[in-house]
């Protein structure tokens, strides 16, 4: 039996760290596997759906939202030949909902001072 409190004499890893090892494992997929793929303007929201149901598909994943920022999009191909550009995180805004074992982890990534940084922002379930 698994305990959430700090008291736990256990060394397995809790429900809730499960949950949100399973969050980092979808970030970890969502952004290397995208991270240069050939980006525009236009093509965007199709790519942004194609992350999303890539990553859906893999177990405990609830829920995936990706906005890709058009507008930075658009900034960047301004003074470029180019009609398109590479996806990096500085593009994009992700949550991911995953539950596992009763625990509902829900993370995102945003650009914080010019980094794509990834977070758990809330773990809700308390059931074993």
């Amino acid at each position: 039996m698994h305990s959430d409190g700090p008291d736990s004499s256990s060394t397995d890893p809790t429900p809730a760290e499960v949950a949100c090892f399973e969050s980092g494992i979808k970030f970890g997929s969502l952004y290397h596997q995208f991270a240069g793929t050939p980006v525009s303007p236009e093509s965007a929201g199709s790519l942004a759906r194609a992350m999303e149901e890539s990553i859906e598909n893999q177990p405990h994943c609830e829920r995936v939202t990706v906005d890709v920022d058009v507008d930075a999009l658009e900034r960047e191909l301004e003074e470029d030949a180019a009609d398109y550009t590479e996806l990096t995180g500085r593009f994009l805004d992700v949550e991911i909902v995953v539950e596992r074992d009763g625990r509902r982890v829900t993370s995102r990534m945003a650009m914080d001072d010019g980094y794509p940084l990834m977070r758990v922002v809330d773990v809700a379930g308390r059931g074993e």
